[in-house]
């Protein structure tokens, strides 16, 4: 068993947050530098070969219907395969569905696993939990997302943050829980930083990258100066673990608020316009843009968020009833978007040769009924469905597991969560035997006992 612990939380004694104490929106989200990379490699958490690696979780909120996308069934009857019809791709055996004609073209990048499942409730927010963390949440236990993990045991390797969301976290689920976008036990200090803009907006800024109004660039260098005199006088005195913890916050914010390499990565307008209209010009096309740049720029995490909630726009939830999309609406709305970002990223990274050092990853918080409903819609479906990984030592061209003949529940290779997750891990380099400080400083695996990588895409 290998062991890393720290103290994780963000909150001084006298209840004062790091963002209140800074007043800059979401900067405190930035990663402390706890166990740096160093520390993680010597106690043989990490893997120093795959050092370089970062990862990119592409959420599909509103979980797509795997029948009508990725594992079609053109022989069953017509309630059962829908309205689509099966296209070839470029991998030999391969067939997705016609409303992605540009991940058939690049279908030899990626690996489909068709048997997911999970034993979670139907219901959007705790979808979202189990995968992106692994785990249900129980007993007021929230496990870190995958990206805190990261962070936490890798920490950041540039003045930009160890973990990104992009735009922003996710919304309302339906069940009022919490959404798995969070740091969980290890601390606020851990929760990713969360963009908090639209990058396909004509005049996209990022807040947290200049000092706001109420502050200013005066009062924000005193500021500095005065923790300066702090920090001569702190190893004299009993100093609180949070009051150093927020001394350490402070230091990260005004790196990142003062730092050009950060300003830089999140410069779109750097990216020649022909490059900004190949990856589409809306919000997610623009959020995979900007997460290769901040890959690029050593980002170790990036979550983008296709959706935001399931309420207030059209997404993948295609019940087929207003204010849902149905089946046909998803051919329209949806996958244009989805299918040119996600093949521009592919493209770009294969490109810049930087595939290799990083994984993408679609994932979801489950599938869709089998059987469409009368409103031409499909529900909430957690007993089969597929994601896809590419990048970071995956194989492409392959599928992984096999559903039955209605896509109803896994025939072959049943898949959990906690293997994705885990799958994202060994991608990094992390050594699955690691454990997290867990609640009461008590050790936390990283992966449930008993669960592995898929081994199948490497």
């Amino acid at each position: 068993m290998l062991t890393l612990i720290g103290k994780g939380s963000a909150q001084t004694c006298n209840g004062v947050m790091r963002r209140d104490f800074l007043q800059v929106g979401c900067l405190g989200a930035i990663g402390l530098g706890l166990p740096k990379y160093l520390a993680a490699s010597e106690a043989g958490a990490v893997d120093p070969s795959k050092s370089k690696r970062s990862a990119i979780m592409i959420f599909n909120l509103g979980a797509p219907s795997h029948l009508d996308t990725f594992d079609m069934k053109p022989d069953a009857p017509a309630e059962i395969r829908g309205p689509f019809k099966p296209i070839s791709t470029n991998a030999d055996g391969i067939q997705i569905s016609e409303i992605f004609p540009r991940h058939a073209q690049i279908a030899d990048r990626f690996s489909l696993v068709r048997s997911c499942f999970h034993r979670g409730a139907a219901v959007h927010d705790a979808g979202w939990q189990i995968m992106q963390t692994g785990r249900q949440f129980q007993g007021g236990v929230n496990t870190p997302h995958v990206g805190s993990a990261i962070s936490y045991l890798l920490g950041r390797r540039s003045d930009l943050p160890p973990h990104v969301v992009l735009p922003e976290t996710m919304g309302r689920g339906g069940g009022n829980l919490p959404n798995g976008q969070a740091g969980g036990f290890l601390g606020k200090a851990h929760d990713p930083f969360a963009l908090m803009a639209d990058p396909s907006k004509a005049d996209f800024k990022v807040p947290d990258l200049l000092p706001p109004d109420s502050i200013g660039a005066a009062r924000i260098e005193r500021r500095r100066r005065m923790r300066e005199v702090i920090e001569s006088t702190i190893d004299t005195f009993e100093a609180s673990e949070s009051a150093k913890m927020m001394d350490d916050n402070f230091q990260a914010a005004y790196r990142l608020m003062t730092s050009q390499q950060a300003r830089a990565a999140f410069d779109l307008t750097a990216e020649p316009a022909a490059v900004r209209e190949r990856y589409g010009m809306n919000r997610f096309g623009q959020c995979c843009l900007l997460a290769r740049r901040l890959v690029e720029a050593g980002v170790r995490f990036v979550t983008i968020n296709t959706f935001l909630t399931v309420f207030d726009e059209i997404t993948w939830d295609i019940h087929g009833s207003k204010p849902f999309t149905s089946i046909e609406g998803m051919k329209n709305i949806v996958a244009p978007m989805y299918d040119q970002g996600y093949s521009a990223l592919i493209e770009d990274l294969v490109q810049r040769g930087m595939l290799d050092d990083t994984l993408v990853c679609n994932v979801a918080e489950f599938g869709r009924t089998p059987k469409v409903n009368p409103a031409g819609g499909r529900d909430h479906w957690p007993g089969c469905f597929t994601v896809y990984f590419a990048g970071g030592g995956i194989q492409g061209g392959r599928v992984v597991g096999k559903s039955d003949p209605i896509g109803a529940v896994p025939a072959e290779r049943p898949t959990e969560p906690p293997e994705i997750i885990a799958t994202i891990y060994h991608a990094l380099g992390l050594n699955l035997e690691t454990h997290l400080p867990g609640p009461a400083g008590r050790p936390f695996p990283l992966v449930d006992f008993g669960y592995r990588e898929i081994r199948e895409l490497f």
